[in-house]
């Protein structure tokens, strides 16, 4: 059995149910694909490395694939007492603003309410104007500044925002 219909189909939430997509577990076999869209999507990416310690740790990781076998996206999120905190989640930009994020968020908070986790976290880049209003959207709400949380160009710094969702 491969691990999308370990997983099975996504949940209907706020992405709504997609027959055309799956999720899948993410391997260290499938980060050669996972790092083209993470270049693609960011000025600073993550690296081979930061995905190989967060599977080596055992965090929730998981890929949104078509069914034709495209990567559509994937999210990273990390658990704790009673919470969990994404650390990642991207889109494909070709498949951006078609509510993969919306339906990879739905099964990230309920793989996080089986967890027993009651509070979901993350970061976002103070520019990152198109991602805090999908969070915001999504019902998460800013609980507080990161200083200097990311690398910006030209070696300075950039602030991220807190958010959190009650699970």
């Amino acid at each position: 059995m491969s691990a999308a219909q370990r997983l099975g189909p996504l949940t209907p939430g706020h992405g709504g149910a997609s027959p055309a997509c799956q999720l899948e577990l993410m391997t260290v076999a499938s980060l050669s694909e996972v790092l083209e869209i993470e270049q693609r999507a960011y000025e600073f990416p993550w690296t081979r490395g930061n995905f190989i310690d967060s599977l080596h740790a055992g965090y929730l990781a998981r890929l949104l694939s078509a069914r034709d076998g495209r990567l559509l996206g994937y999210f990273v999120a990390m658990s704790g007492f009673e919470e969990m905190h994404l650390l990642n989640l991207t889109v494909a930009p070709p498949f951006q603003g078609q509510g993969h994020a919306l339906r990879m968020l739905d099964t990230l908070c309920q793989l996080a309410r089986e967890r027993a986790a009651l509070q979901l976290w993350l970061e976002v880049r103070v520019s990152n104007a198109r991602a805090r209003a999908l969070y915001e959207r999504y019902g998460f709400q800013a609980a507080g500044m990161r200083k200097g949380y990311y690398p910006a160009l030209e070696g300075r710094r950039e602030d991220a925002i807190v958010m959190s969702l009650p699970l």
